[in-house]
């Protein structure tokens, strides 16, 4: 039967952020799912808050649409498109929940919207514990004892009945949120309290425990007509206990017999067929006790899954595409399988005949104080996959793809120490991030196989196999280089040893073992992922490396350009840089270039065998990719997009003569380099906070007191801030440098003045070497001092002079072109009053290219690749383009997946993902941004605010606006007495070490709606944290700059957002891309510039030279200000040009009926507490040149503005009665 022809248009609903437990395999899916059903003939609408996935782009669908995942935004979508069905399979735990409210408030049954890819039901009875267990029960399958609880008492009550341990499940979380494993009643409580909080329908299942058995996941699909098929079986290394998303897996099962194969595949498919899924594919998993072979099924998601994205990449079976087809009716043996060129169906399943290997990558580098203890709760933020002819291969592959600084199972441990045994048992015992590698250390150190299955109840075979990789390894140590003959390197490499991990073991550099195995003739030969082992031949260039004889990857004739990508999620690298890289290859694909695609994430689009004409899913290591081009022989490769892992690479493939094309390395390393970059902002005449370089440890104390403190302290060449401070004194500087790093000429520690109450801005831009295109500049919610990355933004900036934001824009292109950028570029600045000072320049894509291009329509990251193959920017059409409307980017956390860890904000990076707010105003915006991130803002109720001293001026405006708004305050005592001062009703509160009952009391007590919350110093940090983590586990609204806390201010009157923006639509609106400009402005302005061009500027030149004649300029005052005087003169003759460069120079001004701005002058309409203010601003030069202008007015706002001055007010009669308007700001520009 063919596809459904009774629907024509379907909505689907995306994951929202990355989260622990959630993360770029959903935009995968929901990618391949967008594109399966276009290509079928239906209008896709799409809901998705993240702007940094693929699926978002305006192009993957007929209408998207990011905004919250929340049943009343998505209401307002449904009535406004008016889909047939929704398709909520694709966008994880969030989708289907989100679904599931859509039915249960009748939403789709008003619409007469229909669920397709599961029913409610289906949802329902998989996501239900007790519903599911009944259901397991119906078929005959066994789960372990288990019963529901809605409260602490009915918890106390279960485990009585099933014991100690005991596994707490919340329903329809993801990723095992609030769950865990508890040993005694104390456990037992804290994770209840947690779980029932975590689950939407507050209620957990407690679990009989089977702690040590052995995990399995069956990936299946089924049709309409019960056609199943099993498309991959998966067997965890780790035993239960540990979360499967942090467990390393291997794919096909390595241990079950056929028989239990075949049982446990007979059951699976019951599953699907008693749980209703009838239209797509689910992950069942299963437990089996070693020791008598019984075997429990655990759960099942009826839906795609993070094992589906690793299901499909291991076989090559499409699990989203196909069951998004299965979803309108297809059958599987009515859809092709396309890896093989249509040869044979779908309903093939898939057989293959090598070993993939997934392993998880942590972060817990970032969160010290997290508990580090791998449990049933999910705590890595990413993944990497390796495929190998045999399971020590993969593995091996797979080690060296996580970019931890290790080469394979290098020993962690100094085996030589006292308590090396009893550090190793509980390492064994109670694992964590690394726990193969103690097992190897174990093996090191003489444990036999017996003692570590006993402690790890890893299965025997997996041992079996790192036991003799250490084996390997031990001889390796004793021959040294000398004993590698052609046989044994090969031997070596076929066992998954990487060129830098032999040499590491022999006592020689990576590149001596490079070239030895060449002289040897041993290079590695390209095998097809082909979903049919060999069955039938592949058409799909889906490619992994061995050792072993056939080569198939037959390369072609033609111009390709390689792209490298940015391996496994971390925090500081995740989902935008695998944008920026599909983006490339999808451009430079469409301009007839062959591309390649190298990377080893197996969630990312990226690794989808469809998106380049040729995919290496092998690890971005230099060894890896050296080889990859030898064989290929591209024209271009491009390291720009990947983030940090691809740029550590660029030195190594430019002593390769690799032909890197965009920006030359040596720009990346200037920027890098803390010497030459000042040197080059001196240059330019452009400021910088003052720093200095530490390459002596004794030296730090000193160089700070010449800078001064608080200064931020970090190492130089990181990603995300890893190990950035603010450091407040001598003590915190010695303790970071003597804790934190190794300091040395190699591996500097940058020292930065901290530029305290500064504002924050982010410029991304392209540059093809000859011209610079502004994308979008970003301004901080967050003052300096919080990680770019962690901070909200918006686009355009709601508060930088017109003055600043043309500075900004021009020294960007001054140091786009002095750096030879051929790319993208982003630079940091710090604005302070009107000084502004460069913070960094990163010649490469940044994390904020998604955002810019989804708010403003241009497609940055494409744009840049075709300039890398020398396609200028001016051929390509397009201009800086600033939006009529407000897009906010708002930083999302993992600290409810990992408690006890600070949620205060600082200059190393935390979150994990972001999404994104579009409204009419910041207010709008940024309500929506916070309602995506999952921060649900207070409509009413009290307030607790206590701030440091340097607030609390700002602090009493704030709280008598909340007063206005009708919250009640409560404040610590300090603040308190500030708030009194300015007659603000406040009840005052003990902080936590004053006594009962203090402020988490009442937190805990669900007495505070908002917290407001800021510190300042050591002391202070630590007394708060407690705040902090109260508020996490109450899910009270918080913030921990005033920054935020005003944007939250404008954000609270529009909480419940009456609109939803289609961004097609947002991106066809004229940009405000020309400020209007009278003919005697302009005049004034050319003429200023004039004076200050051939007059000022060589004046100041001239005393700069001569002061520099007379030698040191340490103490030379004179030469210290004109420098300062340069800066300025070059920033006003920066914004002048800018303003001229961005003006439409006109006669009249006028504002249409609508209120929007047509020439001239600006009206903007503001919530200010519960007071609407207008602030406007009016284009000209003195008021005579602004009244003769304005000659076509219609509103009555602005025919008002003309005759008032600020304070006054304008009382305007309107079609919803009369309103007044206070004039708060008068600027002549």
């Amino acid at each position: 039967m063919p596809r459904r022809t009774d629907i024509e248009s379907i909505l689907i609903l995306g994951a929202g952020p990355i989260v622990i437990g959630q993360a770029c395999e959903f935009d995968y899916a929901g990618t391949q799912a967008c594109k399966a059903l276009r290509e079928e003939g239906y209008r896709v609408v799409l809901v998705n808050s993240n702007p940094a996935t693929i699926m978002t782009d305006p192009e993957m669908a007929a209408a998207t649409y990011i905004e919250p995942l929340r049943w009343q935004s998505v209401a307002q979508i449904i009535a406004r498109e008016r889909p047939d069905a929704l398709l909520p399979t694709m966008g994880g735990q969030t989708a289907l929940n989100c679904a599931l409210d859509l039915a249960r408030q009748e939403v789709l049954a008003e619409y007469a919207v229909e669920l397709i890819g599961a029913s409610r039901d289906a949802i329902d009875k998989a996501e239900d514990r007790e519903r599911f267990r009944e259901a397991m029960h119906r078929i005959g399958l066994t789960t372990p004892r288990s019963s529901i609880a809605h409260s602490l008492e009915e918890a106390h009550q279960v485990q009585a009945r099933i014991g100690f341990p005991v596994i707490i499940r919340p329903s329809f979380t993801l990723g095992g949120t609030g769950g865990g494993v508890a040993f005694n009643r104390d456990e037992l409580e804290a994770i209840v309290a947690r779980g029932l909080v975590s689950s939407p329908t507050r209620e957990v299942l407690l679990e009989e425990s089977v702690l040590g058995w052995k995990e399995y996941e069956m990936e299946v699909v089924r049709d309409r007509r019960d056609n199943c098929i099993i498309v991959c079986s998966i067997e965890n290394l780790d035993p239960m206990g540990i979360h499967t998303g942090d467990s390393i897996t291997v794919a096909p099962a390595q241990t079950l017999t056929d028989k239990e194969y075949q049982r446990m595949r007979d059951a699976s498919i019951a599953v699907l067929r008693e749980i209703g899924v009838d239209t797509g594919g689910s992950n069942v998993q299963f437990a089996i006790d070693p020791k008598n072979g019984e075997m429990v099924i655990i759960e099942m998601n009826p839906r795609v899954s993070r094992s589906s994205a690793l299901a499909s990449k291991a076989t090559g079976f499409p699990i989203a595409k196909v069951a998004a087809k299965l979803a309108v009716g297809y059958t599987l043996d009515e859809l092709a399988n396309d890896i093989t060129g249509g040869v044979i169906p779908a309903s093939f399943e898939p057989s293959i005949d090598y070993v993939v290997t997934k392993v998880p990558r942590f972060a817990f580098e970032k969160f010290p104080d997290a508990d580090d203890r791998l449990t049933t709760q999910m705590k890595s933020v990413g993944e990497v996959m390796a495929i190998g002819r045999n399971f020590q291969e993969s593995l091996q592959k797979a080690l060296r793809g996580l970019e931890t600084g290790r080469t394979g199972l290098n020993e962690i441990l100094d085996l030589g120490r006292d308590d090396a045994r009893s550090v190793l048992e509980h390492e064994l015992r109670v694992p964590g991030a690394d726990r193969l590698w103690y097992v190897a250390d174990a093996f090191r150190l003489g444990h036999t196989l017996d003692q570590l299955h006993e402690l790890t109840r890893i299965d025997p075979w997996f041992l079996v196999e790192i036991e003799d990789l250490v084996v390997e390894e031990a001889e390796m140590r004793r021959g040294g280089v000398a004993a590698l003959d052609k046989a044994r390197l090969a031997a070596l490499k076929r066992k998954g040893f990487s060129d830098a991990r032999i040499g590491e073991l022999c006592g020689v550099a990576e590149a001596e073992v490079r070239s030895l195995r060449r002289r040897f003739g041993l290079r590695p030969v390209y095998k097809r992922v082909d979903s049919c082992a060999g069955e039938f031949r592949a058409t799909t260039a889906y490619l992994y490396s061995t050792y072993d004889e056939e080569c198939e990857a037959h390369p072609s004739a033609r111009d390709k350009v390689m792209i490298l990508g940015g391996g496994p999620n971390r925090i500081g690298q995740g989902i935008e840089f695998d944008y920026c890289c599909v983006q490339a290859a999808l451009a430079l694909r469409a301009r007839g270039y062959e591309t390649i695609m190298v990377n080893c994430n197996p969630e990312t689009v990226s690794t989808d065998y469809d998106i380049s004409d040729r995919l290496y899913f092998e690890p971005v290591t230099l060894e890896d990719v050296l080889e990859i081009i030898a064989l290929e022989r591209p024209i271009g490769v491009i390291v720009q997009f990947g983030g940090q892992t691809p740029l550590q690479l660029a030195r190594g493939l430019e002593a390769a003569e690799a032909p890197i094309v965009g920006t030359p390395p040596d720009a990346i390393d200037l920027a890098e380099d803390r010497e030459r970059f000042r040197q080059l902002l001196d240059r330019l005449g452009l400021r910088q906070p003052h720093n200095r370089t530490v390459t002596e440890p004794a030296r730090a104390v000193g160089l700070a007191h010449e800078i001064g403190y608080p200064l931020v302290v970090r190492p130089s060449y990181v990603l995300g801030g890893r190990a950035m401070e603010i450091v407040y004194d001598d003590q915190d500087l010695t303790a970071y440098i003597g804790r934190a790093v190794t300091v040395s000429n190699d591996a500097p520690v940058l020292l930065d003045r901290f530029l305290a109450h500064a504002t924050e801005v982010d410029v991304d831009a392209v540059c093809d070497g000859r011209e610079v295109l502004i994308g979008g500049i970003m301004e901080h919610i967050e003052q300096a001092g919080v990680h770019s990355g962690d901070s909200a933004c918006c686009l355009p900036p709601h508060q930088l002079s017109a003055a600043v934001q043309g500075a900004l824009r021009r020294q960007t292109e001054q140091l786009a072109m002095a750096l030879g950028v051929v790319g993208l570029i982003n630079v940091q600045f710090a604005i302070r009053g009107e000084e502004i000072f460069v913070l960094e320049v990163n010649p490469r894509a940044s994390r904020t290219v998604p955002f810019v291009s989804k708010a403003t329509g241009l497609p940055l990251a494409r744009l840049a690749a075709e300039c890398m193959m020398g396609r200028p920017l001016a051929d390509q059409g397009v201009r800086e383009r600033v939006p009529g409307y407000w897009s906010v980017k708002e930083a999302v956390f993992p600290f409810i997946k990992l408690p006890g860890v600070d949620t205060l904000l600082g200059p190393e990076m935390k979150s994990t993902g972001e999404v994104m707010g579009v409204g009419v105003t910041f207010g709008e915006a940024f309500a929506k941004a916070q309602l995506a991130a999952g921060m649900e803002l207070p409509a009413a109720g009290r307030v607790f605010i206590s701030v440091r001293d340097a607030d609390k001026e700002e602090a009493q405006v704030l709280a008598r606006a909340l007063v206005r708004l009708g919250f009640e305050v409560t404040a610590t005592r300090g603040t308190a007495k500030a708030l009194c001062a300015a007659d603000v009703p406040c009840q005052v509160v003990n902080k936590v070490l004053e006594g009962r009952p203090h402020i988490v009391d009442l937190i805990k007590n669900d007495a505070i709606t908002l917290i407001i919350n800021t510190t300042e110093g050591r002391r202070a940090i630590q007394d708060s944290v407690t705040i902090r983590t109260s508020a996490l586990e109450r899910r009270v609204a918080y913030t921990t700059t005033m920054a935020g806390a005003m944007a939250i201010l404008a954000a609270i009157p529009e909480r419940a957002p009456d609109r939803v923006n289609r961004l097609q639509d947002l991106h066809e609106e004229p940009a405000m891309s020309k400020t209007p400009m009278t003919q005697s402005g302009a005049q004034k302005l050319r003429d200023e510039l004039q004076r200050l061009k051939n007059d000022v500027r060589p004046r100041i030149i001239r005393a700069i030279a001569e002061a520099r004649a007379h030698g040191d300029l340490s103490e030379n005052a004179e030469y210290h200000a004109a420098r300062e005087q340069q800066g300025f003169v070059e920033a006003r003759i920066a914004d002048i040009e800018g303003k001229l460069s961005h003006a439409e120079v006109i006669d009249i001004a006028a504002i249409n009926a609508r209120g929007k701005v047509v020439f001239g002058a600006t009206v903007e309409i503001m919530n200010v507490g519960t007071e609407e203010v207008a602030v406007y601003q009016i284009v000209g030069e003195d008021e005579a040149d602004i009244k003769s202008g304005l000659v076509s007015i219609r509103s009555p706002i602005a025919r008002a503005l003309i005759t008032k001055e600020a304070g006054e007010i304008i009382v305007v009669e309107a079609p919803g009665g009369r309103l007044e308007y206070e004039i708060i700001d008068v600027r002549y520009v």
